[in-house]
């Protein structure tokens, strides 16, 4: 089946675009706006709304595949590609995008994907097209093989690298936002797999000690023994955005340090818990080094928590270095940071057979679309976890990711089965 047309169309992403230095610089929020000065480069706000550019393939039959160009919340922030504007991009993906593609032919997944992946930049700054304008594409580019084909997207992957998906839902990670007690609540009462995220983005929410977020895990252990559904093992994640760092500072071996993972843990107990982002060392072989640094003191005390890699470890070049110095007892694969779809289904991959589990992450600043779209990704290459996305709201997000991996199973299930026999 031939590839006819490529056509783009403005449209919103599921969030806003934040300011992520100027909000650890110490930006008030004001109600949903913060108040202060943008200091990342392209921001005019601290928070804009957010942003996306849809894609459309027009296929030989007529029939069209979808696709969402769309970058994360903390755009620009931790080595990331410049905040991303649709109307920028849009040229790009109906010029150079469009003529590479016309005629090629849509069944060839991977190969349309590479050739993608290898276009010069266009107006993004660096080697590679925007990684938005290729996550985007590639979506697209998914679903039309899957519509040639007459398969899900999680076949064409599985067929592309040659896996056996997953048989279940992947345990999906649920993210509160500001709302961290009532949102958490929701997932409790949900039974969601893996939560809150919480947001704990500044001193002020951490605490000065480290106290605030201590007293949030043990609310939440209580919440969800009071809450959760019958039976109900709940794992916790939480997002410190590097705040950590600023409260303790290196070394992170020291048994300050691990003394308080410890309290943690307690805190958490009996749920098993996983903390994202502890610090920002301001590059990636510094916060390679910082990792590590924390994960061994971790395991020479004792303190049975898992630490969870974000900042500093976007691109799948980023992932493998992180697993190759095992820093990590976690990578979020962030799926628009990565650029093509078919890139985040590679990064989960490379952590088969080593130390280093991986989950199919992203923004809550996504569209439903490209969330669709990464709940193939998880189900094909049977990754530890899936984020919830897009929005802040968790229900949505959650039901959104939760029904397209059902779906999928379920379709799988049915076109697998063998007739009885007369």
């Amino acid at each position: 089946m031939r590839i006819e047309d490529v056509r783009t169309v403005p449209g919103l992403s599921g969030f806003f675009f934040d300011d992520q230095q100027a909000i650890k610089d110490g930006a008030t929020q004001s109600g949903f706006a913060y108040d202060g000065q943008p200091v990342t480069e392209g921001f005019d706000r601290i928070r804009e709304a957010g942003e996306a550019l849809i894609v459309e393939i027009e296929l030989a039959d007529g029939s069209i595949a979808t696709g969402d160009c769309a970058a994360v919340q903390y755009s620009g922030a931790g080595g990331r590609d410049p905040l991303f504007r649709a109307e920028k991009y849009r040229p790009v993906v109906e010029g150079p995008v469009a003529d590479a593609l016309r005629g090629q032919d849509a069944t060839q997944f991977g190969a349309n994907a590479t050739m993608l992946e290898e276009m010069s930049a266009q107006r993004s700054g660096g080697d590679q097209l925007h990684t938005a304008v290729r996550y985007g594409v590639s979506q697209a580019l998914l679903n039309a093989a899957a519509q040639a084909r007459g398969e899900t997207p999680t076949d064409v992957l599985a067929d592309t690298y040659d896996t056996e998906p997953a048989t279940s839902p992947i345990p999906v990670f649920g993210q509160s936002g500001d709302e961290r007690r009532i949102n958490a609540e929701k997932m409790l009462i949900k039974g969601v797999p893996v939560l809150p995220h919480g947001l704990f983005n500044s001193v002020e929410k951490v605490g000065e000690d480290g106290e605030g977020l201590r007293d949030y895990l043990a609310w939440l252990s209580d919440r969800a023994t009071a809450l959760g559904p019958e039976p109900y093992s709940p794992r916790f994640h939480i997002d410190v955005y590097g705040i950590l760092g600023k409260v303790f500072g290196p070394p992170y071996d020291r048994t300050e340090v691990t003394d308080y993972f410890e309290t943690l843990r307690e805190a958490a107990a009996p749920y098993p818990l996983q903390v994202e982002g502890p610090m920002d060392a301001g590059g990636r072989q510094a916060q390679i080094t910082e990792m590590a640094e924390l994960r061994d003191g971790l395991a020479d005390a004792g303190v049975d928590v898992d630490i969870v890699a974000d900042e500093w470890c976007n691109t799948f070049e980023d992932v493998q270095a992180f697993v190759d110095a095992e820093a990590a007892d976690l990578v979020q694969i962030k799926t628009p940071d990565l650029g093509g779809i078919q890139r985040s289904a590679e990064a989960v991959l490379y952590c088969d057979g080593t130390d280093t589990r991986a989950y199919v992450g992203g923004t809550c600043n996504e569209t439903v679309t490209s969330a669709r779209a990464c709940a193939h990704v998880a189900l094909a290459t049977d990754a530890a976890q899936v984020l919830a996305k897009p929005g802040m709201g968790f229900d949505e997000g959650f039901m959104v990711v939760t029904n397209e991996m059902r779906r999928a199973l379920a379709r799988r299930d049915a076109t697998q089965e063998v007739p009885a026999d007369d």
